[in-house]
This record gives C-alpha cells, structure tokens and sequence, in this order.
C-alpha cells in the first residue's frame, strides 16, 4: 500500500479513508492511541484548570467585578468556540488533523505561558485589594497581555477541539468489525482518561490556585502541556494521517453562492430543467442524499442553465456557479434544523450563568461546608457534573427499565421532551439563582460585610438545576444534531453545536453590557458592574434571564418543537435510510440511541475542555 511523505517528513495516506487497514502498514492503531490518549490526558488537565477557574483568577488578580468578569469570560469563551470552525476547516482543507492538532497545541501552550507569567510577574497585574472593595483598576497595556495570553488559548482550543476524536478514530479501519470495536475502545479509555483529568484539575490544581498559590498553580498546567506536545510528537511516526479531504462548509457556500447567481431562475413545477447530478463512488454511494422537495430556492444551485457550465469530462467548470445536487441536499439538511438550533442558543444562555455568576456568589459567601470542610469557588462546578452523570444513570438503568416493565416496550423520552424540560428548569434554575442572590445580598449588607455569613451550600440547588440543564437539553441537542445529520456530515454536526455555544456566549455578554448601560444611566448604580456584587441586583439579572428563557418556551412549544418531531419522523437527511439499510429491527435503533446519547455526552464534554 502506498505512503507518501511532504516536504516535512510525515507521513500521509495515498488512498481516502475507505483505504486498506491501517496494520497492513504498521501505522495507527492501539500504538499509536497509546500517544493520543496521552496527549490527550495531559492537555485535558492542563485546559480544564484554566477554564474552571478563571472567573476566580480574573477578581482576584485584576480586580473585575461582576459584568465585567462575566464579559471577559463569555468573550473567551465564544472566541474558542468560533475559531473551532475555523479549525475544522484548515483540518478538512488544508492542514489534515495532525498538523491542526499540533498548531493548536503550540498556540496553547504560549497562551498557557502567558497566563503563568501574568501570575508570576507583578508588574503584569494590577496592585493588591486595599480592603475587600478598593481595589485599581489593570491598566490597558496589561488588559492588552491578558486578552492577548486567552486570544492565544482560543486559537488553540480552535486547533484542538475538532480534530482531537476524529484524529484518534483514524488511527482504526472501521470498516471490519475489529476496526469498529477497537474504536469504541477508544472512545471508553478517551473518556475515562478525560474524566480522571477532570477530577485532579477540579480538586487538586484548583486547590493549589486558590489556597496556595496562583503560579504554582499555573505552572501545573503550563507543564502538562508541555509534557502533552512531547508525547505528541514522540508518537509522531506511528500516526495514519490522512490528507486534507476538502470542507463541506466550502460545499455549503458554493451552493449558497451559485443559488444566489441564479436568483432569477425561475424552477416551475412539472417543467423539464436539467440538473447535476454526477455519480458517487461504490464506496461512498450509501452516502448520497436524495433529492427532496423543501427549499427549493437551492435547487437553483444545480441547475444546468447552459452547456458550457460543463468541461469534457462533465465536471462543472465553476463550482462557484454550478454544484451538485447531493451538495444542495447537504446544505437542505443544515437548513432543516435551524428553528431547533436558535432554541439551543437561547437555552444555552441561562445554562452558561453558573459558570460564571455562580462562581461570583460563592467568593461572597461562607465557603463552609458544615463544621470541618471548607470549599474553594471552583469547586461548585463538581455539583453540575455529578447532577449531570447521575441524571445519565437513572434515566438509562432506571427510568427505561421501569417504563418497559410499566409498557412492555422499551420507551424513551423524545428529544422534542427533553428539549422541552431542559428549558423549563433553566427558568427554574434562574429563579432559584435570583431567591438565592437576593437572600445572600440582604444578609451580607444587614451584617456590613463583603462575604454574606450564608453558607455556599445555598447555591448547591441552582448548580444542580444547571447540571440537570445541560443533562436534558445540551446533551439532547447534541444528540438531535447528529441523528438528524447525514454520515457525512457528522463533523458539521459538532460545528454548529460549537457556532451555537459561541453565539450564546456572545449574546450573553451583549445583554450584561446593555443592562449595565441602561441601568447606569443618570448616575445611578448600575444594576451590574464593579468588584462588590452586594451593589448590584444580581437577582434582577437573573429574572431577565429567566424571562427570556419563558420566550424561548414558547417559542421551542408553538413553532421550534414541531420541527424537531418531524425531522426525528422524517428520513430526509438520512442517506442510509434512503438506500435501504434501515433493517426496522426496534433493538438496533434502541442500541443506535443509546451510542449517540454518549457520544453527544462525550462532544459536549470534549468542547467543555478545551
């Protein structure tokens, strides 16, 4: 079997995917999974230690309040999010994964410095808190080193979070049954690793951060990520690379773009227009979508209108101008889910507010847990992600069991069901929040200090309720955009989960500077704003968002849902049903259901990660 090598020596398959197994060249498999799970392992500790964390690091460090902290944050977070689409693309296009991979890697790794050096060199962060509330302001040039130290942490959480599975599920022929049971292996051992890197960097990096010391607990991470690209790139020389493929959101914008062209071509039912349609490969033909009747504006973007649009060999001479008809349907399928996805933006809001806020309430409370236990801040992240695993077991070892033996038949909630729950206890979950702030707030400035003496442990509910959240509807979404994605667009899935993440984020953050403007106006304190949270109305927040999570339930109920239950009835976007695969046995869809709810876990807590 072929190898090829480029100019920098590595090695890149000659054939695509469907290509001869990857031991009949002694490259990839479980030798080479043994350097990505490492890699993997290491980086995990590393980013997670940063994120979970860095509300508390940006008050204490640089003195930002609580509209401004949250700003900074969401920022960041969207910004990680939105370069991941770059990322996809370079990977698919350009770069391959490998080298995607080991770019983000090195951008993180200098973010990771960056932020090590602002903890260790004074001169980089304003002067110490005189009191609890008089605190400087940082100055521009060392806002400039901070947002410059997190740009670098984006761009490289952009590198690694959409190759980081895909490029461990190359290294696998999955087209034997060996192929495919070693990968689920992988996916197992990738998500325990993961889940043992989440607990040090939860317990005992933060510990270190909070309690003992910032650079040594920036120094923590800052090592794991070197450690991270040595093992990289030891295993270099056992990896399948496979040889960029060319982007699929290309695909989309050259339908959009050759639509538009053709925007005056008038497509009459019934009237003999002649279309592109080129055959597929046998080993890609169970791939090809069939043409449907929705959206019929793109059809435009297959339309032969002359000849000439084709060369000798029938190939469209612009594919800026003439695409094919199973790209349109591709485009068809990403357009389908829409209504679904702004109700998964709009959801993501409140949910996002624990991270952040939440945070914020617990350094100004009692951090006790009864007589013998105190917590740091970062810690309350844990009681989401228990809620979250704890939901996962109950609804799949309990909740079906019970049902089949309640019905006779294995019964699941729909994903139209959960969606709709996860909503309403995000509205639930902001009123909690804002009962709680209210209740801290008052306590704190009865007693004139600037932690409330209420325990930490009255924020536990509302930490619960986004973990149930993010059990019902992130999860789920996740889930409504993979079932609902053809095969070959699985990657486009996890894009615009990630794209839908980044806009929450950055809506999020266009709503505290509104709020913070409107409500400063004619010199009166801002409703957000400022290092001390008992002069805002935190709780008054938290009601906006509240109400704006009832619109969207309305919304998702009237129009968004009918949506959902259609797409999950119709088989439109489903090319393996449309060419006869669909065997109709109920067990193997219930297994198929099954695998996709982990895996949408496993999307959702890989893009939490990095």
């Amino acid at each position: 079997m072929a190898e090829m090598k480029d100019v920098t020596g590595f090695r890149y398959s000659s054939l695509p995917s469907s290509s001869s197994p990857p031991a009949a060249r002694n490259l990839g498999g479980w030798k080479a999974i043994r350097y990505i799970l490492g890699n993997e392992s290491f980086e995990k500790l590393a980013s997670m230690s940063l994120i979970i964390n860095m509300t508390v690091y940006l008050q204490n460090k640089y003195h930002m309040g609580g509209a401004s902290n949250v700003y900074v944050t969401n920022i960041w977070s969207g910004s990680s999010n939105a370069t991941s689409l770059l990322g996809a693309f370079l990977a698919d296009t350009y770069l391959g994964r490998f080298r995607t991979l080991l770019f983000g890697t090195i951008f993180s790794l200098l973010g990771m410095v960056a932020m090590t050096l602002t903890a260790a060199v004074p001169q980089l962060t304003p002067p110490k808190c005189e009191g609890e509330s008089h605190c400087l302001q940082p100055e521009k040039w060392q806002l400039g080193f901070l947002f410059t130290s997190l740009g670098f942490l984006s761009i490289g959480a952009g590198g690694i979070r959409p190759c980081n599975i895909a490029f461990g599920a190359d290294q696998f022929d999955t087209r034997t049954a060996k192929g495919r049971a070693n990968l689920e292996s992988f996916f197992n051992w990738w998500y325990f690793f993961f889940t043992i890197a989440l607990l040090v960097a939860l317990t005992g990096v933060i510990y270190i951060q909070t309690d003992v010391s910032w650079v040594i607990g920036l120094l923590i991470p800052t090592a794991c990520l070197c450690l991270s690209l040595s093992i990289f790139l030891i295993g270099r020389h056992t990896y399948i690379c496979k040889k960029p493929q060319g982007s699929i959101f290309a695909d989309m914008l050259k339908v959009i773009t050759a639509a538009y062209r053709k925007r005056q071509l008038n497509i009459v039912p019934g009237s003999q227009h002649s279309f592109y349609d080129p055959p597929m490969n046998d080993s890609d033909l169970h791939l090809k979508l069939s043409p449907t009747d929705g959206f019929k504006l793109l059809d435009k973007a297959a339309v032969i209108t002359d000849p000439s649009e084709l060369d000798a060999q029938g190939r469209p001479k612009n594919t800026w101008r003439l695409c094919s008809l199973h790209q349109v349907e591709q485009l068809k399928c990403l357009v389908a889910i829409l209504p679904v996805w702004v109700s998964g933006i709009a959801c993501f809001i409140p949910m996002d507010q624990q991270n952040a806020f939440g945070i914020l309430q617990a350094i100004q409370m009692n951090k006790s847990l009864g007589s013998h236990l105190t917590i740091p801040p970062g810690w309350m992240g844990l009681t989401s992600m228990i809620a979250l695993s704890m939901w996962v077991f109950i609804y799949e070892f309990i909740f079906i069991r019970l049902a089949k033996k309640l019905t006779g038949r294995d019964k699941r909630l729909t994903v139209a069901q959960k969606i709709t729950i996860g909503i309403v206890l995000s509205i639930l979950c902001m009123l909690v929040a804002a009962i709680v702030e209210k209740q801290r707030r008052d306590s704190a400035l009865k007693h004139g200090s600037f932690a409330s003496p209420i325990t930490v442990g009255l924020l536990l509910p509302q930490f619960i309720l986004s973990g149930l959240v993010e059990a019902f509807a992130a999860v789920s979404i996740m889930e409504f955009y993979t079932t609902q994605m053809p095969e070959s667009m699985r990657t486009v899935a996890g894009a615009v989960f990630f794209l839908s993440l980044s806009i929450a984020s950055y809506v999020g953050s266009l709503i505290i500077n509104i709020i913070h403007h409107v409500t400063g106006k004619n010199g009166k304190s801002p409703w957000l704003g400022g290092h001390d949270l008992n002069k805002n109305r935190l709780d008054y927040y938290y009601y906006i968002i509240a109400g704006l999570g009832a619109v969207n339930f309305v919304y998702f109920s009237f129009f968004a849902s009918r949506y959902a239950v259609e797409l999950e009835k119709s088989s439109n976007c489903h090319s393996r049903k449309l060419h006869g695969d669909e065997t109709g046995d109920e067990e193997k869809e219930l297994e198929l259901h099954g695998r996709l709810i982990v895996t949408a876990m496993e999307e959702k807590q890989s893009q939490k990660s990095n």
